[in-house]
């Protein structure tokens, strides 16, 4: 309908590829000897380690393999009416994912409980802009998509990032592989935090007891409920936010990290180059403290609060 009208915006966001893997029979075809027969049906995996046998697990790895060959195909699908609408000199094209899984690697199934491995971490990211024409190439620069879309939707439409944002242009990005930062900050509420530069990837785990933590919030709900009234006994104001609009927030004490806090993994550091799957920790006392030191400057970007140092 907005064919023929200037400066729209269309957000389509999809559930799949998601638990449970189910999908119609022609995708699974595709992935018959991994899917198989005859034995249970194995197509929701649990957020816990890996304790069913290899062909169980090859069983999964199809049906989810067969899901993304759905996904692959409906994204084709728009893909083709943006070819029959002549659409690709003046529309802008962002393909992107929230989160990876885990499939068995590290003898995980899913995500949150685990580390942040690449696997969860490092996700698709594709862009058309019509403005460069670049297609069908690579770029090794550092994004963080989830904070670099914004700003780059709003440079494409003419308008400037908003004071709050912290995420980057990548229009030159895009055009040359142009470098918009040196390192990117990731992690879980009451969990990891974790930083890399694109080659190191240095996760720091919280302290025995994972104490002091607090959420911060204007709206006490936990994903399925609201926030229980004796939650709420110790809450107070905390002072605001530098993103908070002059608002100050309730501060109230953690009831339960997500994922558990990755309990039972201690800090490591790996260099994803020369170990991808992220097998053999390393111990380099100098690239960790550059990394804490990077880690600790994009908290303060954030306006982190001063409990989350601890």
């Amino acid at each position: 309908r907005n064919i023929d009208g200037d400066n729209w915006f269309l957000q389509i966001e999809t559930f799949d590829p998601h638990e449970p893997f189910f999908t119609q029979r022609h995708y699974q075809d595709l992935y018959r000897e991994m899917v198989g027969a005859g034995r249970p049906l194995f197509d929701w995996p649990p957020y816990d380690t890996v304790k069913e046998d290899r062909e169980l697990v090859e069983q999964c790895r199809g049906h989810y393999a067969a899901l993304l060959s759905m996904c692959d195909a409906k994204l084709g699908d728009l893909l083709d009416e943006m070819d029959r609408q002549k659409m690709w000199d003046d529309t802008m094209l962002i393909v992107c994912t929230d989160h990876g899984f885990l499939l068995g690697e590290h003898d995980w199934w899913a995500k949150m409980v685990m580390p942040w491995y690449n696997p969860l971490a490092h996700t698709p990211f594709f862009v058309w802009d019509p403005r460069s024409g670049v297609l069908g190439e690579r770029r090794q620069s550092l994004v963080q998509p989830a904070i670099d879309i914004g700003p780059s939707l709003l440079e494409f439409f003419g308008l400037e990032p908003t004071a709050d944002m912290t995420g980057k242009v990548l229009r030159q990005t895009v055009e040359s592989d142009a470098s918009v930062r040196d390192a990117a900050l990731f992690g879980l509420h009451g969990g990891m935090v974790n930083v890399t530069d694109g080659r190191y990837v240095y996760m720091r785990a919280a302290q025995d007891g994972n104490k002091p933590l607090y959420e911060y919030t204007l709206m006490p709900t936990h994903i399925r409920e609201a926030f229980a009234p004796e939650e709420l006994h110790e809450m107070e104001l905390a002072p605001p936010f530098s993103f908070t609009k002059a608002c100050k927030t309730l501060k109230i004490p953690g009831r339960k990290p997500m994922g558990g806090g990755q309990k039972g993994f201690p800090s490591a550091l790996y260099d994803v180059q020369a170990d991808p799957g992220q097998q053999a920790p390393l111990n380099d006392a100098v690239v960790e403290a550059r990394l804490v030191g990077q880690m600790r400057e994009l908290m303060q970007q954030c306006d982190a609060p001063s409990d989350q140092y601890q």
